[in-house]
């Protein structure tokens, strides 16, 4: 798969992972696991790009005694996840034009 294809639709997972609740990296990773495996450090990097755009917001809060960050969806972010949803419309027509001799 292309990389920028799949950078993308990463982004958009991990918004949606957060879309109902702020939720923090370990649950983050747990939560999306059924669906797609993906590193921390690859997480992170995607939560940075995503603070960095405006997608999300981050706040520190202490739990059992150690700081621990917890990402918020913002506006920006929640268009984002709609705008996936059109987007991937397109896309499925385009796939069901590429497989249609295949059926």
């Amino acid at each position: 798969m292309d990389v920028q294809v799949k950078r993308g639709l990463l982004d958009v997972c991990v918004l949606a992972a957060i879309k109902n609740e702020d939720s923090y990296g370990y649950k983050i990773i747990k939560d999306m696991k059924p669906y797609i495996e993906l590193s921390e450090s690859t997480l992170y990097t995607i939560l940075k790009r995503l603070e960095t755009a405006g997608m999300l917001t981050v706040r520190s809060a202490e739990h059992d005694g150690r700081l621990r960050k917890y990402y918020h969806i913002t506006g920006t972010g929640l268009k984002r996840i709609e705008l996936f949803k059109e987007e991937w419309k397109e896309i499925m027509s385009i796939y069901q034009f590429v497989i249609r001799e295949d059926q």
